[in-house]
């Protein structure tokens, strides 16, 4: 999906999922009033973390599952909004990324939760107010970066907290839980090993990305963002760069003063495509990396996929 095509949830649409919400559904109740223990989770990353710690015990539901949905702008629609409402277990991202399901929440009434963001913020000490700007859209990303799936110690200790709440639910499966929740973590240790290689061999390398989406892999990599923060503030927050930001940025890959370019195939539009061809001319190898994860993929994969083609790029530029 383009960055065009974004758009700001209405408030009479915010009204009316909640009230689709209230309608269609009591608040949930952990079990469900037929005895399932229902999970629920913002999007298929994770949905599929929390699919690795129920195992064959559970299925999980997650609203987004489409690689092309951007979650930056999605609207729930009522189904989306009573299964959330009836769910034993909502796992979602939180910061602002996925407010849609912090929305339907707000109405439901208290019940287990499990936000990535929070524990992210626990892990690293760091307190982020969203009250002001509670929508992805708006946010200021210098100071903030919600896209913590990329974060491997942040998965990590929300399969922890997965597990956990599972736990309590079901108590018969408490112990399957912990040692799913365990198998996946050493599953989490290979994606670090993959990305601590990259550190090794290319620390510091200069690197360039349309928007920060992969921000804690490159974190984690120990390299170097050279990209304008007017540049890709812009794009992810769905407006026009400035000309100074456009001309700084393609001069990073005319000039190949970066390695790497790290795309986001998800919201692309006609600025972010014009700087991989400009990086691609230049020879500078491109890192696709997404919102959701691909069709057949499972989050290891994933992420792996992604660590790996990091490696290979700055491999291919050494």
């Amino acid at each position: 999906m383009s960055r065009e095509t974004r758009t700001l949830r209405s408030a009479a649409a915010a009204i009316g999922v909640a009230l689709a919400a209230v309608t269609l559904t009591a608040c949930g109740s952990s079990p469900g009033s037929d005895g399932k223990i229902r999970v629920v989770a913002s999007t298929n990353v994770w949905g599929s973390v929390a699919q690795a710690v129920a195992g064959d015990r559970l299925e999980v539901t997650s609203i987004i599952d489409a690689p092309s949905a951007d979650p930056h702008s999605y609207e729930a629609s009522p189904a989306d909004a009573a299964k959330i409402t009836d769910a034993s277990l909502v796992v979602l991202n939180g910061g602002g990324y996925d407010q849609f399901v912090e929305d339907i929440l707000g109405t439901a009434g208290a019940k287990p939760t499990v936000d990535a963001f929070e524990l992210h913020e626990a892990q690293t000490g760091t307190h982020t107010d969203t009250t002001e700007s509670p929508s992805h859209d708006g946010h200021d990303h210098g100071a903030v970066n919600e896209h913590v799936w990329y974060d491997m110690p942040t998965v990590d200790a929300t399969a922890t907290a997965i597990a956990e709440q599972l736990g309590k639910l079901d108590p018969e499966g408490a112990d399957t839980y912990t040692r799913n929740a365990e198998a996946f973590r050493a599953q989490l240790r290979e994606v670090s090993a993959t990305t601590a290689g990259v550190a090794s061999a290319h620390r510091d390398a200069p690197i360039a990305q349309t928007e920060p989406i992969a921000h804690y892999l490159v974190q984690a990599a120990s390299l170097t963002d050279l990209t304008p923060a007017a540049f890709t503030n812009a794009v992810e927050n769905g407006t026009d760069p400035s000309p100074a930001s456009i001309a700084e940025t393609r001069q990073l890959f005319s000039d190949k003063k970066v390695r790497a370019l790290v795309y986001n195939t998800q919201t692309e539009d006609k600025v972010t495509r014009n700087m991989r061809e400009t990086a691609q001319a230049a020879g500078i190898p491109v890192v696709e990396v997404t919102e959701t994860l691909p069709e057949g993929m499972d989050f290891v994969q994933w992420q792996t996929r992604a660590a790996q083609s990091l490696a290979d790029a700055l491999n291919s530029a050494s």
